[in-house]
């Protein structure tokens, strides 16, 4: 009797042990499967949470921006929805990614590393914007000679010798 009572105490708390575990292993996979980011265009597909988050901390330190800047909230929950394209500043940053790409690729022959991300990049957002979301075109500055005072603008045909 004594053997029997051990018996059913130790079966029921093997079941619970392993009723638990499942449980607790398939609400893991569903967090896991809700952490899959959509809407990624230009980043890897498997990119890990503190691989995104730290492009994206470049991105914005490099414009000068924060999240608002390209991403935009859900109105009905008020809260960020992060795969929404709403907003046109996210798809130009995703021309923007392609092009600096492009760059390396062609320029200063990038390579990708494992997560299909260019390295070692000669140029990125940065280069150009340095902390401004619309940094400033300026045109190409032609150097020309400083003229002496008093003389003319345009030159002035050489006068020939007499003969």
């Amino acid at each position: 009797m004594l053997l029997n009572r051990k018996l059913i105490v130790t079966i029921g708390l093997v079941s619970a042990v392993i009723f638990v575990s499942t449980t607790s292993m398939q609400q893991q996979s569903k967090t896991v499967d809700e952490k899959k980011f959509q809407n990624l265009k230009v980043l890897p597909k498997d990119i890990s949470e503190k691989e995104l988050h730290n492009v994206m901390d470049e991105w914005g330190a490099a414009l000068g921006v924060r999240c608002n800047f390209c991403h935009s909230r859900n109105e009905e929950t008020k809260k960020m929805d992060w795969a929404l394209d709403g907003k046109p500043e996210k798809q130009m940053a995703r021309e923007m990614y392609r092009m600096t790409a492009n760059i390396n690729k062609k320029y200063f022959k990038a390579g990708k590393d494992s997560l299909g991300r260019i390295m070692e990049m000669g140029v990125n957002c940065n280069t150009c914007h340095k902390g401004s979301a619309h940094p400033e075109v300026k045109a190409a500055h032609v150097a020309r000679m400083p003229r002496q005072q008093g003389a003319p603008a345009t030159p002035q045909p050489a006068a020939t010798p007499a003969q």
